[in-house]
């Protein structure tokens, strides 16, 4: 079984299955919202993902199992997502990231996609220089919906940032993670000291050997 993530891209938006595909809830405000029509969510959502390409970047990973999109995360800076502005404590620290969000398709849960996403999308920031992702969770226990469950979020390495008793704040330090990267990338170097074979001196050439290899 082969599996990895990708940078989304909007070919990979056209593959991401319902409910998800035409989900305008982050990427719009309730009033926008209710001004569509009929047909025009996944329309107006490629164009939220395109805006959000061009102006700031990659915005999330796919999760590819066997050549099949079995899972997403999406991520950008807060002002991409004005659906945020309605949840309580909204809005996320000024130097974080907003995760909105990772969501694995029912056939592939319990198979870490949801942690392999969220690792895929801090390897993403770190390079990128960013210091913090927040996100916000549900601590209803719901396994549907748009807003991610707060106990799915404290498992991949959030802390409540500013609690509440529906939606809390949450937020990965991703400062730890470069620390964490670092110590790791040292002891290996030094286990690798450890064990890695003395090089040994080449074979002396005998005077014999000399003479013969010129004759």
């Amino acid at each position: 079984m082969s599996r990895r993530t990708l940078p989304i891209t909007l070919d990979h938006l056209a593959r991401v299955r319902e409910p998800c595909r035409s989900c305008l809830y982050w990427c719009t405000d309730p009033v926008s919202r209710a001004r569509l029509d009929d047909g025009e969510e996944t329309p107006a959502r490629d164009a939220w993902l395109s805006w959000v390409l061009r102006e700031w970047g990659s915005a999330g990973r796919v999760a590819v199992i066997d050549g099949e999109v079995v899972g997403h995360a999406i991520y950008a800076p807060a002002a991409f997502f004005p659906g945020a502005a309605g949840i309580p404590t909204s809005p996320p620290s000024p130097d974080a990231i907003l995760l909105s969000t990772v969501y694995v398709d029912p056939s592939a849960r319990k198979r870490g996609v949801g942690r392999l996403l969220v690792q895929a999308m801090a390897r993403d920031l770190v390079k990128r220089e960013i210091s913090a992702v927040e996100a916000f969770g549900d601590t209803r226990g719901r396994s549907v919906g748009c807003v991610m469950p707060a106990e799915f979020l404290g498992r991949v390495g959030f802390k409540t940032q500013r609690a509440h008793v529906t939606t809390p704040r949450m937020r990965m330090d991703l400062r730890s993670v470069v620390t964490w990267k670092s110590e790791v990338e040292v002891a290996l170097e030094k286990l690798w000291g450890v064990v890695r074979p003395h090089p040994q001196p080449a074979p002396k050439t005998s005077h014999a050997t000399s003479h013969r290899d010129r004759t």
